[in-house]
């Protein structure tokens, strides 16, 4: 009995280690040591590669301060990672062998992602850019990776981070697999990540892919491993990327799914500046509001700028126009804290996509209507600030509270009460171009707070 009991103590004590993150019962959304987690992020790839110790905590410092949960890097980084090092002048491995990892590069990714355990943030950890594993005209290679060697490098990778906390492991790296021999060859890398840290249970994973229709689910959704799907869009205004997030959301088995890579903000839309200009706050904003709306359980916002980390002493990609620091205020990257804000202010587990709650629910995307709700709360976002008329009676309370949310600055106006039942119109405070608002209705009998 005292062994069983002993026995029983480690295993808790390792669930404890190592069980962070988990997935929530109902298989929709991310919990952290028990409690629901949103997933904010930011893609800052190229963290590990270009960043000194203390740029690095100025930057994790300040996205902390904004209201980031999630910081999305990579270990062996896209521009020629492999052969041009570090600040400290350290290159990843020996001879491009990914069996023989140089030990002072990874201290310094050990420290990156300690620092932002200090600041409360979750870095999703991409062991590779996917150059490695399939070249494109997008990335400097060298392909490095085999079946073989791709888990010997995820075993490794698997128990040196095996303790920390704040990790989620991130495959993909914007690659999709074009064959069978690149599908095995994530297949094995999240096989040796799971080996090391003692099962599947013990290792948050997903993969990057680059735009498609069905995200990381085209190749690996019935995977065991991958436990929650991700997306991106393609950096193009206005996409119906909400229709591909409910597709995931509806599949089976039932995996939580999420848009990891949108439009970036000062971002050539479409990698088309000459004819299309240049993204802005609006374009970000509309794309976290209808990708949650339509099911995601967080979304990550990016910057032209930040991503690759500008500067006068690294190569440039697609014109980027401020350097990295500067682009840390830009003005989407401070308004995702009022996503946050609104999304945690309400129960979360229980959230569900639901257009049949507008009437009106198939706009354009540039002016679309999106929905969500609660048992006990209703979400509903104006791109544009067109009128729409609600389906009441889907949530409880016979007397609901509503009001405006300003997605552009946190805040509410125009709360008044309205029986729960019939149809109601709503018409938002402004409309046109760049005005967006969030219309929240609550069972009153619940007491939620006024934003």
């Amino acid at each position: 009995m005292k062994k069983y009991i002993l026995f029983s103590l480690l295993v808790l004590i390792n669930f404890a280690v190592f069980a962070q993150f988990k997935v929530s019962e109902n298989k929709r959304f991310l919990l952290k040591d028990g409690k629901p987690f949103f997933w904010m992020g930011d893609t800052a790839w190229e963290l590990f590669h270009r960043l000194n110790r203390e740029q690095a905590e100025q930057y994790l410092k300040r996205r902390a301060e904004q209201g980031f949960t999630v910081v999305q890097a990579v270990a062996l980084a896209e521009f020629d990672g492999l052969h041009i090092p570090n600040p400290y002048g350290d290159l990843p491995l020996e001879n491009d062998d990914p069996n023989k990892p140089n030990e002072k590069y990874f201290q310094h990714v050990d420290y990156v992602i300690d620092k932002a355990n200090d600041y409360g943030m979750t870095i999703a950890f991409l062991p590779t850019w996917g150059d490695k594993v399939w070249k494109s005209t997008w990335g400097n290679g060298p392909e490095i990776f085999t079946p073989e060697n791709a888990k010997t490098y995820g075993k490794w990778l698997g128990n040196r981070y095996k303790n920390k906390k704040n990790l989620i492991w991130i495959l993909g790296g914007d690659r999709n697999p074009q064959n069978a021999i690149h599908e095995r060859i994530w297949r094995e890398m999240a096989a040796g990540i799971q080996e090391s840290v003692g099962g599947q249970m013990n290792a948050m994973i997903s993969f990057h892919p680059q735009p498609n229709e069905k995200g990381s689910g085209e190749w690996f959704h019935d995977d065991e491993w991958l436990d929650f799907n991700m997306f991106q869009n393609g950096h193009c205004r206005d996409q119906a990327i909400y229709d591909k997030i409910q597709g995931a959301y509806n599949r089976t088995p039932s995996k939580p799914v999420l848009d990891a890579e949108p439009i970036y903000e000062d971002h050539p839309v479409c990698f088309n500046a000459n004819d299309l200009g240049v993204s802005n706050a609006y374009d970000v904003r509309k794309y976290a509001y209808l990708d949650i709306f339509s099911g995601a359980f967080g979304h990550t916002y990016g910057c032209h700028d930040i991503w690759q980390f500008y500067s006068p002493y690294r190569p440039a990609v697609n014109n980027p126009h401020v350097f990295w620091q500067e682009a840390l205020e830009l003005p989407a990257a401070n308004q995702m804290k009022y996503v946050r804000k609104l999304m945690e202010s309400h129960p979360i587990l229980d959230r569900i996509p639901d257009q049949s709650l507008i009437v009106e629910n198939n706009y354009s995307p540039a002016e679309r209507i999106q929905a969500t709700r609660g048992n006990d709360y209703v979400f509903v976002y104006s791109a544009a600030g067109k009128s729409f008329t609600v389906n009441l009676g889907k949530t409880s309370g016979t007397s609901l509270n509503a009001y405006w949310y300003d997605p552009r600055t946190g805040k509410s106006k125009e709360q008044f009460s309205i029986e729960n039942k019939g149809t109601k119109q709503f018409t938002p405070p402004t409309a046109g171009y760049g005005n967006d608002w969030v219309l929240v209705i609550d069972d009153k009998a619940k007491g939620y707070p006024l934003l």
